[in-house]
């Protein structure tokens, strides 16, 4: 007995593990090559014995037929009903992984989908796509439940998406099956799964007749392909790590110095005819929006969920099956009347439908604007009317009301945001992108505006700018007001904690970059942006950085070099102690605040030198921003501070910008023959904080830096001149004498740096030393 008991447990032990030995075995095959390798080549008497202790839902016994029953001299007419069955216990899997956001798929979530490609469904499927395609035995049908079921995997099952990505061969002929348009929707679906993981950008010029096939497709395909061409004309994203750092990116550029796969897709775009002429329609077509709140619930109600873009284009396309249907079926309005979600849903979904679309290629517009082939697409958009078709958008889709509650989110970062929200945030990257130092940003004006901007110019006897007289009238925004004049209005309204107001002020201050316009400046102000700035920086409370510094950007491009609007900056900051606050704010973070900082240095430099104007001397004398800048030690400190926050290591494109600022206060010092002062400064600061050395090495650091980054910019160097209305060749005279080596030179850093401490000939690619660089930021940020 004592035998029998003992020998019972090990029995039930072993049956109950067995289907685990299958497993394990099926693994080692794949990983091997050796043995089995898929479970479709157990007997099936093993398998239907384990399916039921194991709870594998058939699942093994439907692939082995299936498998097979897929070869091509096999009747293939009989598999369509095994991949139904399939379909459909995968289906609801994907369906509820989808709905409960779960984010790691794993064994225990997805049961079915992880015993289907343990089994090899995965290549069954695929392989059944490429035979079915150029069979006349497959139907339509049997193909898009294939590619479903494909999807269903990858949305559930980790790994199965990479190893579709890596089958080079299988995602070229996805492309291809796209000309198929009753199965476009879930090749479209399932390639954007795909390429959204592959490492390698793929090249669309590898796609046979990229050119014929795009445009086979109609609107809502090419709008639906979008989000495929999202993924291939982007950058990938290099993370938060230091290989977001200009070194590292300068490095990178020397590398690689032949066009990227982006950019190389780019290109292949534009050179498909018609390409952006039917993005130009697609971004700016109507939508005729459902009457009522109920369709506005319901909008609400849907969007939660509908961020899926599968789901979405099922429902739409199940909507449109339901009322043709219908509208054959009866006409009987009465017995319709049971179902009124059947009334309210298309046009609902409708609306979200097409903001989907719009979000997918306003993001393909905006990222082409940014290209090498810049210019060419300004044209284009110019052409084809993008801008005033957006603007006649405006009021009823994009900003048909406030939206709030969600989290700002920068270029590169996933977005988890609504349909509404991420077309808002991408129409104003659109704008920003748009206006950037490009004539073509007059456009965003209306024909009442651009005579507003020529009366500024006239009365102010001032040269009206060449880009704006060049500016093609035809191409302008309709109506009395343009698309800059709609932002600001609901700018002004914005909730003061919307992160909207980061797009916002980003787009706006765009339209003023470059070299300053005064008539510009003046139309802002009339329409009390001016303010608005200030009351949101002062007495909003705002305490978000990222706002504060994109108001901080807007305000500097907004006052550089008026005059009027310092006097409308004294007149708000009419007390002391608002103009403490406003300078705390701007203390707070010389990050977020040197491009202000810059911008009353370059002002206060060019008012000093107008003593024969009476209205600059007026404003001068009771400014209190003016006078505080004027004072020497003030500039002195911001000097101090900005070349003190950072080092050739951590340089970003988000503060570089410090760097020059910097220059900036350094180069006005030099015109005034004063420049050894301030290094003389700088140089006492360091020993009174007991750093000697610290600073000015750090900064000839920088500056040999800012050389090897800027000499070989073209744009770059532009955008420093325009901005500043310094001669770019007076830049780099300044930077060449603050890097002179002779010990004789009163300019030069290395005068001022004892040689205990001189470290100037480090390599960019050291890392600072924790014991110098390191500690003297933080002792500089506390003191500060």
């Amino acid at each position: 007995m004592a035998t029998r008991s003992s020998r019972f447990p090990r029995t039930q032990a072993s049956r109950g593990n067995s289907y685990k030995n299958i497993f394990n075995k099926i693994r080692q095959g794949q990983i091997t090559g050796v043995g089995l390798t898929r479970g479709s080549q157990f007997p099936v008497a093993l398998l239907e014995d384990r399916d039921k202790r194991a709870q594998w839902q058939g699942i093994p016994v439907l692939l082995r037929r299936l498998h097979q029953s897929s070869h091509p001299n096999s009747d293939l007419s009989k598999i369509h009903s095994i991949v139904m069955e399939l379909s459909s216990l995968l289906s609801m899997e994907a369906m509820s992984f989808v709905t409960e956001e779960r984010k790691t798929p794993q064994e225990s979530v997805s049961p079915n989908t992880y015993t289907f490609d343990l089994f090899g469904g995965v290549d069954v499927s695929s392989s059944l796509i490429l035979i079915g395609i150029n069979s006349i035995v497959f139907s339509d049908d049997l193909i898009k439940d294939c590619l479903s079921v494909l999807y269903n995997c990858c949305i559930c099952t980790e790994g199965v998406t990479k190893s579709l990505a890596a089958r080079e061969d299988f995602v070229m002929f996805l492309f291809t099956l796209m000309s198929n348009k009753k199965v476009f929707l879930q090749t479209a679906t399932l390639i954007e799964d795909i390429l959204s993981v592959r490492k390698e950008i793929i090249q669309l010029e590898e796609i046979p007749n990229l050119a014929s096939l795009v445009q086979s497709f109609n609107q809502q395909q090419l709008a639906n392909f979008c989000r495929i061409l999202s993924v291939t004309i982007s950058e990938p994203d290099m993370g938060v790590d230091d290989k977001h750092t200009l070194l590292a990116r300068s490095t990178q550029q020397k590398t690689n110095t032949c066009p990227s796969c982006a950019e190389s897709n780019q290109v292949a775009l534009l050179n498909i005819p018609g390409f952006i002429e039917r993005l130009c329609k697609l971004a700016t077509r109507k939508v005729t929006e459902a009457a009522g709140a109920s369709a506005r619930l319901e909008l609400e109600d849907w969007h939660s969920w509908l961020d899926n873009a599968l789901v979405l284009d099922a429902l739409m396309q199940l909507a449109i099956e339901e009322a043709e249907q219908n509208s054959t079926e009866s006409s009987d309005e009465s017995s319709l009347s049971s179902s009124p979600l059947r009334h309210r849903l298309p046009q609902s979904m409708k609306i979200v439908h097409e903001i989907m679309y719009k979000v997918e290629v306003l993001y393909v517009l905006c990222v082409l604007l940014m290209g090498r082939q810049k210019n060419q697409v300004h044209r284009m958009l110019a052409e084809f009317k993008l801008i005033p078709g957006l603007n006649n958008l405006f009021d009823k889709l994009i900003w048909r009301r406030q939206t709030s509650g969600h989290v700002l989110h920068r270029q590169n970062q996933n977005c988890d945001c609504s349909p509404e929200i991420s077309f808002k945030i991408q129409f104003l990257r659109l704008l920003q992108s748009f206006s950037d130092h490009h004539e073509n940003k007059y456009l965003l004006l209306s024909g009442q505006e651009l005579n507003e901007l020529s009366d500024i110019y006239l009365n102010a006897n001032i040269i009206e700018m060449e880009a704006l007289n060049n500016t093609d009238r035809n191409l302008v925004c309709d109506g009395k007001k343009g698309l800059l004049t709609r932002l600001i209005s609901v700018m002004r309204k914005e909730p003061i904690d919307s992160s909207f107001r980061f797009w916002q002020a980003r787009a706006v201050e765009s339209f003023l970059r470059g070299t300053p316009s005064y008539a510009d400046q003046v139309f802002l102000l009339r329409r009390g942006l001016l303010e608005h700035i200030l009351y949101c920086i002062i007495d909003s409370g705002c305490k978000s950085h990222d706002v504060l510094q994109s108001y901080f950007d807007l305000l500097g491009e907004l006052m550089k070099f008026n005059i009027d609007a310092f006097k409308r900056f004294n007149k708000y900051v009419n007390t002391e102690e608002k103009f403490q606050m406003f300078l705390t704010q701007i203390n707070s973070s010389l990050v977020d605040s040197n491009m202000l900082v810059r911008c009353i240095v370059l002002s206060l430099d060019r008012f000093e030198s107008q003593t024969k104007d009476m209205k600059v001397v007026e404003v001068f004398s009771v400014c209190r921003l003016l006078s505080y800048m004027a004072q020497v030690e003030n500039r002195l400190s911001f000097l101090f501070r900005l070349t003190s926050i950072i080092n050739v290591q951590t340089l970003t494109q988000e503060n570089v910008s410090c760097l020059n600022t910097s220059l900036v206060i350094l180069m006005l010092a030099r015109r005034r023959g004063k420049l050894p002062f301030y290094l003389s400064a700088l140089q006492e600061k360091e020993y009174a904080e007991k750093y000697p050395g610290c600073l000015l090495n750090n900064f000839h650091n920088l500056l040999r830096f800012w050389q090897h980054h800027y000499l070989n910019k073209d744009k770059d160097s532009t955008c420093l001149e325009n901005s500043s209305c310094i001669p770019f060749t007076y830049w780099m005279e300044t930077v060449s004498v603050l890097l002179g080596s002779g010990r004789s030179s009163r300019c030069a850093i290395a005068t001022y740096i004892d040689e205990a401490y001189r470290d100037l000939d480090r390599d960019f690619l050291e890392l600072p030393r924790p014991s110098v660089n390191h500690v003297f930021v933080c002792v500089c940020v506390c003191v500060y």
